[in-house]
């Protein structure tokens, strides 16, 4: 289908590894003028090996290709002009079937313009953008750090027993995620440690990505009693962090301090002067 295109070349998938990619875009035709690729890229993702964010290279060698990061992308769609296939199959080696033992999959080729083609485009289309390469290595010094240390973040099922912040100031998160600012390589490294255990796709806007933080601190077993109280004094909070940890004192209390400042910075919590309890909602005058 590709070898046929005149036009254009769309290609959507969730998971794409760099010689598959190579290996479809050297079967489109030099008179095809535009080729839009759509994919999503998470460290855990790319840690276990399905995803390659390397793929940015071929948008840097051919100005016909552009690709996006759809972060709540499952679709599989490739189009080339007027024709269509949609289906189960990625852009990888055993979903093609280019390595052995591959995968059973389904392609069917639809009307471009059938009204559920056109539905989930347009989804698609108001949910991405575009993805750079600051972006690309950023995930892969994630994905790398999770290999290493053979760390798995957790399932949308499961609580994160293991990770608590280590980013003094939140705020600078996203502002390296975005590649809004960089930092010196200590910092740096922090804040991509904090970025890998969270396994936030890539490519969120702010009040997504917030939420999406949000949503994993609030999986951290010690914040129970915030959401079952709606309290959580700092002494309670800093004993059973070292209870978890077996953190000293003093690296609890470290600990603690950080965490409440997540919290406030990622949710609407405040901390009542005094008692020191964080509460949700905003500290009145």
């Amino acid at each position: 289908m590709m070898e046929d295109a005149a036009e254009e070349v769309v290609i959507i998938a969730p998971f794409i590894k760099k010689a598959i990619f190579e290996e479809t875009i050297a079967a489109v035709p030099s008179s095809v003028q535009k080729i839009t690729c759509v994919t999503r890229w998470t460290p855990a993702e790319v840690a276990a090996g399905v995803s390659d964010p390397e793929i940015i290279e071929a948008a840097q060698s051919d100005e016909r290709i552009s690709i996006a990061l759809c972060p709540s992308l499952h679709a599989k769609l490739y189009r080339a002009d007027g024709r269509c296939l949609v289906g189960s199959a990625n852009l990888t080696g055993k979903a093609t079937g280019r390595v052995p033992n591959a995968n059973v999959e389904l392609l069917l080729e639809v009307p471009i313009d059938h009204p559920e083609v056109q539905r989930v485009l347009g989804q698609i289309n108001a949910r991405s953008t575009i993805a750079t390469r600051h972006t690309a290595a950023l995930v892969r010094e994630q994905a790398e750090l999770l290999r290493s240390e053979r760390v798995t973040p957790p399932s949308e099922d499961e609580a994160a027993p293991y990770w608590f912040p280590e980013t003094r100031r939140p705020e600078n998160v996203y502002a390296l995620y975005s590649g809004r600012q960089r930092f010196t390589s200590l910092v740096e490294a922090g804040i991509v440690r904090d970025l890998a255990m969270l396994d936030v796709p890539a490519g969120l806007s702010e009040d997504a990505f917030n939420a999406e933080v949000e949503a994993r601190l609030h999986a951290i077993p010690e914040l129970g009693q915030l959401t079952a109280e709606q309290r959580l004094s700092n002494v309670e909070l800093q004993r059973a962090i070292a209870e978890r940890t077996g953190d000293t004192e003093e690296q609890a209390r470290r600990t603690t301090e950080t965490l409440a400042a997540w919290l406030q910075h990622f949710g609407r919590y405040y901390t009542e002067v005094g008692s020191w309890e964080l509460r949700p909602g905003v500290e009145h005058a």
